[in-house]
């Protein structure tokens, strides 16, 4: 985390790869751990596969929910090809995450992805466990908590970072 007490976190990825679900279900979780957040989107292209990106910024008080450019703690990337559009916003000392953090083929969905991002990046943040699995079913339906808490586990239990 960066020096202040606000720690950003910046998803990356194409429309329909779950960028938005991925920070709905952080900001979710930060609530839960009792800190203050702010949310950013910016869709793009979404509804055509193109670039989408979230914002989310936590701590004991955060003022704006943009992430300034070279001030991001964290980068999460849902496909290789968005590195670049989005290396702009990662600290000096920031961990960038890619999907190859997590075996995917490991997965009991393909689409699970971004969740398994999410247990990557949870080992990183001081939010407890039972936060983040109560994030995760109240922003899934149910038919889908066990394919997303199997990849939510199969992150957060990868050596990979």
């Amino acid at each position: 985390m960066s020096d202040s007490s606000v720690t950003n976190v910046v998803f990356g990825g194409l429309g329909g790869q779950g960028v938005l679900k991925a920070s709905d279900i952080l900001a979710d979780a930060v609530v839960r751990a009792g800190f203050d957040v702010k949310k950013s989107e910016l869709h793009g292209m979404s509804q055509r596969g193109g670039s989408v990106s979230s914002d989310v910024r936590f701590g004991t008080r955060v003022l704006s929910p943009m992430v300034p450019a070279g001030e991001a703690d964290f980068l999460v990337i849902l496909t290789a090809d968005q590195v670049e559009p989005n290396r702009h916003v990662l600290r000096a000392e920031g961990k960038l995450i890619l999907p190859d953090a997590v075996s995917v083929e490991l997965l009991l969905n393909r689409k699970s992805l971004n969740v398994a991002l999410l247990g990557v990046l949870s080992r990183q943040l001081p939010i407890a466990e039972e936060h983040w699995l109560a994030a995760l079913r109240a922003n899934l339906a149910e038919k889908l908590h066990a394919v997303n808490l199997q990849a939510f586990n199969l992150g957060r239990n990868s050596g990979k970072i």
